[in-house]
C-alpha cells in the first residue's frame, strides 16, 4: 500500500527545510555584498577598509601616506592599499608579548 500523503509547507520536515533554504540564501547575500574579486591575486583596500582594519581615522592614514610608513597607489584619484602590503608590515612590526 502506498501513502498518498501531500506534503504542505506545515509539514515539519518542508518548513525545516524551507528554513535552512532561506538562511542560506541570507548568507549568500552577505557574502555577496562584500565580495570583490581580487585583481591579479591581489586585494586592493580602500581608505575606509584600512582605517577600519588599523583602527585608526582617515585623517591618521594621511599621515602615514605621508610619512611614507604605508604603501599606496593613486588610481583616479582614488587611494588604495594592497592588502599584502599592509599585512607584511604589520608582520614586520609585530612585537610580542614579555
Amino acid at each position: 500500500m502506498t501513502d498518498n500523503k501531500v506534503l504542505t509547507v506545515d509539514d515539519e520536515q518542508i518548513a525545516a527545510a524551507l528554513h535552512a533554504l532561506k538562511k542560506g540564501i541570507r548568507e549568500t547575500d552577505r557574502l555577496m555584498e562584500n565580495y570583490r574579486p581580487p585583481m591579479n591575486g591581489e586585494r586592493y583596500l580602500t581608505d575606509k577598509e584600512v582605517s577600519e582594519m588599523l583602527k585608526v581615522s582617515r585623517r591618521t592614514l594621511q599621515e602615514y601616506r605621508t610619512a611614507r610608513i604605508l604603501p599606496f597607489i593613486i588610481f583616479g584619484g582614488k587611494v588604495l592599499y594592497r592588502e599584502y602590503d599592509l599585512q607584511q608590515l604589520l608582520e614586520e612590526n609585530y612585537r610580542k608579548a614579555i
